[in-house]
């Protein structure tokens, strides 16, 4: 896929929001994921009066699990936001980095002056994903749609087994090789040599800089609380964050995927999450007529497919070099990092292989390596190790958590990286609009 710097009208961000990421199976329990990606559009909505609804031009969001009664979640959120009937919207699904993809295309939307004004993100619910029945047990039903009275309907269900009736739950499991996610992380860290001590400390790095962005408000500014039922008391905090956590405790946990010889567990690896997230974007010309001030404008974007066995989780390696080359820029030049962390131990391997001469030579067919990043640079705010990670909508959560970092600390650039199943890798390079 052609990468490279953003052709046609200039794209800006001019605000993110986000429900609290919560465990699942906890506050949001009873929230569907069309009632969490209502919440986060709704309010990106609130959050900005100067803007329409009616001039929203296309609404794209990510979702990895489908509901089949919402299977175009997307339209169904518009729709209930008051987004008018001709507002297009659609559901893009590209597994973690869905939202960035969403963000992607309504990008590109832009940019090429199919559209003025864009809502991208995306929305997850891992506490009430679609359970089926066996494949047997769906034929048979399928054909029993037309039989006449109970005795038909017995008919077709004769010679069903007792196996028959387990029923299908949703596999977290990369299709072609068959391995979860974990497991292929522990593969990665047999190979790379990662070890267990440095996958825990990073662990306990990402919650507390999570705990430390709490208590000082910075991921307070990008959450939409949530009234959740039963009790309809208002949530407005990740629920996640271990800030107490310490090196004992993590260090205490058994292995989750290898139980003999593995390094990866559940303290060291993102755990499932409900949540949604909303970005808005314009053409420059349209904010500045509109009287709002951009947080950012997009520069440049990668996105890569590598090796589903070997490479699964090495997105950022491998989208991060040609985003930043893409943008004019070196690794040096970019003051905000923002990568997705779905184990600690693909964040360690791919900080390392972003410096590694001979992985950029025999995989990038590079001269030299991207180049070093300091830890003071990547995910200050805490990441998906400790604020959680809902599939289709994290995407959405590290694009506004970059421009805020980018704002406050007055980076002039910012990068935002991601790695999906499939061995997908998705890359964008940001530019701070000043005041």
């Amino acid at each position: 896929m052609r990468v490279g710097r953003t052709h046609g009208r200039r794209v800006v961000i001019v605000d993110g929001c986000r429900t609290p990421f919560l465990r699942s199976g906890t506050g949001f329990a009873d929230h569907s994921a069309y009632d969490l990606g209502r919440h986060a559009v709704a309010g990106l909505l609130h959050r900005n009066p100067e803007v329409d609804p009616a001039a929203v031009d296309v609404l794209i969001m990510g979702t990895v699990i489908q509901d089949p009664s919402t299977s175009n979640v997307a339209r169904e959120i518009g729709l209930a936001c008051g987004l008018p009937p001709s507002c297009p919207a659609y559901t893009v699904t590209v597994a973690c980095v869905s939202a960035n993809m969403a963000f992607t295309n309504a990008a590109t939307l832009i940019a090429a002056g199919m559209a003025d004004v864009a809502i991208a993100g995306g929305t997850e619910t891992l506490s009430d994903a679609p359970i089926r029945v066996s494949r047997a047990i769906r034929k048979r039903l399928i054909a029993a749609q037309k039989s006449k009275g109970p005795m038909g309907l017995l008919k077709h269900m004769k010679g069903t087994r007792f196996k028959d009736l387990v029923p299908e739950v949703p596999a977290i499991a990369d299709f072609s090789s068959g391995l979860t996610m974990g497991q292929n992380c522990e593969r990665l860290a047999k190979r790379i040599g990662i070890s267990r001590a440095d996958q825990d400390a990073y662990a306990l790095m990402s919650h507390q800089r999570a705990a430390r962005a709490t208590r000082e408000g910075f991921l307070a500014r990008q959450i939409q609380p949530v009234m959740a039922p039963p009790e309809f008391a208002p949530i407005r905090e990740d629920n996640g964050i271990r800030g107490d956590s310490t090196i004992e405790k993590i260090s205490s946990l058994k292995p989750a995927f290898d139980r003999n010889f593995g390094t990866v567990t559940a303290a060291n690896s993102s755990f499932l999450t409900d949540g949604a997230s909303a970005v808005l974007l314009m053409s420059e010309d349209k904010a500045r007529s509109l009287g709002v001030h951009p947080l950012a404008a997009l520069l440049s974007t990668s996105v890569t497919a590598m090796d589903p066995l070997d490479e699964l989780l090495l997105g950022p390696s491998f989208a991060i070099p040609d985003a930043i080359e893409a943008a004019g820029l070196t690794l040096d030049d970019i003051g905000v990092v923002e990568i997705h962390e779905a184990f600690a131990a693909q964040m360690v391997a791919n900080l390392r292989l972003l410096e590694d001469p001979a992985f950029a030579q025999t995989r990038l067919n590079r001269d030299r390596p991207a180049g070093r990043v300091e830890m003071e640079r990547v995910n200050a705010w805490g990441g998906s190790l400790s604020i959680g990670h809902p599939f289709g909508a994290t995407g959405g959560r590290i694009i506004t958590t970059c421009c805020h970092r980018m704002q406050q600390e007055e980076a002039k650039y910012g990068l935002v990286a991601a790695c999906a199943a499939g061995a997908i890798g998705h890359a964008m390079v940001l530019e701070r609009v000043e005041r």
